[in-house]
């Protein structure tokens, strides 16, 4: 990762809302994916395992975050995504298979897809509830507000 890829994912996480912070990662485990499939590609087991390596840890990430939250069918979906995921993997892994790869790195992006999705409903609710208590104007005593991960907050 070149430093300005650095800078720019830094600045948009910075600034992201939850959703925005889960797309990112789902964008850079799809990232991991399309950059293991080439390097398998082109005979770079040292870049596959790198990536792969990479993609496993954000996978972690994402599995622990779904265990501290409040459960459910999603939550229980999203553990069984996680768990078949790595399952997957590792089979592209001993298999030496760049097919794989690009398999779970497009239903990744599907999955990522309808995130994003979410993220639209959930920022047009934000402001129909930020017009509709008059928080829209800038003089208003509600434009001290900003959205933040978890709702609202001054």
């Amino acid at each position: 990762m070149t430093p300005t890829d650095l800078a720019y994912r830094k600045s948009a996480a910075e600034g992201a809302s939850g959703f925005g912070l889960l797309i990112a990662l789902y964008d850079t485990l799809a990232g991991n994916l399309r950059r293991a499939a080439s390097a398998q590609r082109a005979s770079d087991i040292e870049g596959r395992c790198r990536e792969i390596r990479h993609a496993f840890t954000v996978l972690a990430y994402l599995d622990d975050c779904v265990q501290r939250g409040p459960g459910g069918e999603l939550a229980q979906r999203l553990t069984g995504f996680y768990s078949a995921l790595r399952r997957t993997l590792l089979d592209a892994q001993v298999k030496q298979s760049a097919e794989a790869l690009d398999q779970q790195m497009e239903t990744v992006i599907r999955i990522r897809e309808h995130w994003q999705k979410m993220d639209v409903c959930n920022t047009a609710i934000g402001n129909a509830v930020l017009e509709a208590s008059g928080a829209a104007h800038a003089d208003s005593p509600w434009a001290q507000y900003e959205r933040t991960v978890g709702g609202w907050s001054v």
